[in-house]
Parts: C-alpha cells; structure tokens; sequence
C-alpha cells in the first residue's frame, strides 16, 4: 500500500476549467443546472447524465451508486431502477436521497437532495417502450441486487426470454420503473485555481428558493 499511497500523494489537479467563473445565478436552480448539464453534454464528457445516487437503509447506512438521468421536468430529477433492488428498498423506508454530477472535463459538480417519489405506472411504461429490445429483456431477466450463483443462470434466463417474446412486445415486469427526486436543496460547484472554489448553494423555503454563497 506505500506504493499507490505515494503515487496518490503525488497525484496534483490544476483546477483551471476551460469556462469562465460566473457571475449569474437566476432565481430557479434548474436554469442553471439545465445550462450545466447542456454544457457538459457539448463538452464531450463520456457519460453526462451519470449521477452518483446516494440512498439510506433502516439500518442508517448510506449507500451510494451511479444511475442516469432520464429527464427533468417541474418535479425533479427522473430516473429508472428495480423497485426491489438495494436502491429500491431503501427508497422505500427512507423517501429522502441525494444525487451527485461530477464533470471532471469542467472542473464542475452539482449535488442535489430531496425527496422520491414514483413516477405513475403509465409513464414507466412509456420509458419502458422507448428502451432498445435488449435492454427491456435484461430489466427481466434481472433480480437485481439478489445474489446470482452463477452468470450461466442470467444469460440463459436472457436467452429464454428471448425465445419467449421472440414475435412479441417484451412486457414491462411489475418491479422495474421510474422516480423523480424533487429537490429541497441544490449546491453548485465549480473548481478554480489554488483550491478557491465557487460554491454556490440553493435551498427551498415556502416554495422560493434563497441562494447562499460557501466558503470552497
């Protein structure tokens, strides 16, 4: 471990993005989370609807994964998962999450808590239809966070499943769909020269949102 902790502590950022700091925070957050997201999407970044979804269990443990984003509406943020997976059942008996962007190519991060909600069963469904075929027979196919003895088992459940709906819809299983996480509170993140960073932090009160500045 000396070795890669050395090579860590050497390890040196020069947070000097390629965008200019700004000066203009409008009222509501998700303009300036739509221009970020719009940004990072032109920036090349390989995966920028990727966000780090961060859940808690009864037992207190968080527990932090990467999901995407699949649209952004007046209600939050929306994306899709098993309702029985580790997220799901969290989900369930704790309705508050955190969600968070890191685009490494501009120095930029948002993160964003509130509260989940299901989106209704019929806009599941329409998500679900859009999906390529493969990816409908894998939301099948998977129980997903349950332990799987070996791989052969998955891929020829997958397999199977294919034959069954060869000529055929792939039904939309019961377990898999969509949420919304509406924030209570966004922070934005730029980085900037000799770690001065901006960070520039919205909350919800009475339905207006109050914008604070933070030391980096």
């Amino acid at each position: 471990m000396k070795s890669i902790n050395r090579r860590l502590a050497d390890l040196r950022i020069d947070y000097r993005p390629n965008v200019k700091p700004e000066s203009d925070n409008p009222a509501n957050p998700f303009d300036k989370f739509e221009k970020w997201i719009g940004e990072a999407i032109d920036s090349g970044a390989a995966i920028p609807n990727a966000m780090i979804l961060s859940t808690v269990g009864n037992d207190g443990r968080p527990s932090g994964r990467v999901v995407l984003l699949h649209g952004l509406d007046e209600r939050g943020l929306i994306f899709y998962t098993h309702y029985q997976s580790r997220k799901g059942n969290d989900l369930r008996q704790c309705r508050f999450a955190s969600v968070t962007f890191f685009w490494s190519e501009l120095f930029r991060q948002v993160r964003v808590e509130g509260e989940v909600s299901r989106l209704p069963e019929t806009e599941s469904e329409e998500y679900f239809r859009s999906r390529p075929r493969e990816s409908q027979i894998s939301a099948m196919a998977s129980e997903q966070s349950k332990i799987l003895e070996h791989r052969e088992l998955l891929e020829k459940r997958v397999v199977e499943l294919e034959q069954k709906y060869k000529d055929l819809p792939v039904p939309r299983p019961p377990e898999w769909g969509g949420y919304y996480l509406s924030p209570d509170r966004i922070e934005f993140w730029q980085g900037r020269p000799g770690r001065l960073h901006d960070r520039i932090l919205y909350t919800l009160s009475d339905r207006s949102w109050k914008i604070l500045r933070l030391f980096p």
